[in-house]
């Protein structure tokens, strides 16, 4: 018995003697605040490792700080970079980081936060920088974590400026399209003119199946519009909507509508000659 504990009590210490200290299974837009590694490459790999943070126009971004080796023994820091800026944002296409935790940033002898951070945080305590948090979480695809934020602040200040979209925008992510279409009605009662507020009214209708509203809203935000992609992007959203329930004359009206707005080379326009093969195909049936 004592012997096949001993065989035991081996194996594990030659499994966990050679584990790597890092786990880079983490989502970047739960490390807010935090300093990350991202994995790197090479033989052995060096990693990058930096400090994840708001920057309220960018959005969530990493600044880099170093790079570091993952040895049986723990983190090795290369390579300080003390003068050199090299941030960059985060999207919803970020791959997944390793966050540090306080343990590895002392050993690192990193501190709490770099010094830099305050900068970003002068407008911490304001509604403004937690709308653009909440914009931030909208941008990385997580909608969830933005929708307790932004309704924090919109009970107290329910106009403050991009807040109702972005409220809005997060209910349509989660699939609350009746929430959006409340904020919405209240956001273009108090700022008509707003195209940013009827484009995502028409999605709203769009996917509660009134393609009624869903077009007269487009056309709204249509006219009020002065940027043509985003008038093509309402457009192919009633084509595709047209061309669900079959009704041939209002998918051709707005197709012409389409094609008045979008570039020639367009994504936008690839779906089309798409519709029109499985358009037929039904037809052939």
């Amino acid at each position: 018995m004592k012997t096949f504990l001993l065989i035991i009590s081996f194996v594990f210490a030659a499994f966990f003697g050679n584990a790597q200290v890092l786990s880079i299974d983490q989502k970047f837009y739960d490390a807010l605040d935090k300093w990350v590694v991202f994995e790197g490459t090479g033989n052995p790999k060096r990693h990058l490792i930096g400090f994840v943070y708001l920057d309220e126009l960018s959005g969530i971004s990493f600044r880099h700080h170093a790079t570091v080796l993952d040895k049986e023994e723990g983190l090795v820091l290369l390579d300080p970079i003390t003068d050199a800026i090299m941030a960059s944002r985060l999207d919803s296409r970020t791959v997944d980081v390793a966050i540090l935790s306080d343990k590895q940033v002392q050993e690192l002898k990193l501190p709490k936060e770099p010094n830099w951070l305050s900068v970003y945080k002068v407008n911490e305590k304001t509604d403004k920088y937690q709308v653009a948090k909440g914009r931030a979480y909208n941008a990385a695809g997580v909608s969830d974590l933005a929708l307790p934020i932004l309704l924090k602040v919109y009970e107290k200040d329910p106009h403050l400026e991009g807040l109702e979209f972005e409220l809005a925008y997060a209910y349509n992510h989660i699939g609350s399209f009746y929430k959006a279409v409340v904020v919405l009605n209240k956001a273009i009662e108090n700022d008509p003119d707003n195209f940013w507020f009827y484009r995502e009214l028409g999605f709203s209708f769009k996917h509660l199946n009134n393609l009624k509203e869903a077009e007269r809203i487009y056309l709204k935000g249509i006219d009020l519009s002065n940027d043509n992609y985003q008038k093509a992007e309402m457009a192919i959203n009633m084509v595709q909507s047209f061309f669900h329930v079959k009704d041939r004359k209002k998918f051709d009206e707005w197709v012409s509508i389409l094609k008045k707005y979008a570039d020639e080379d367009s994504q936008f326009l690839d779906y089309i000659p798409v519709f029109e093969e499985r358009w037929d195909m039904q037809r052939e049936k």
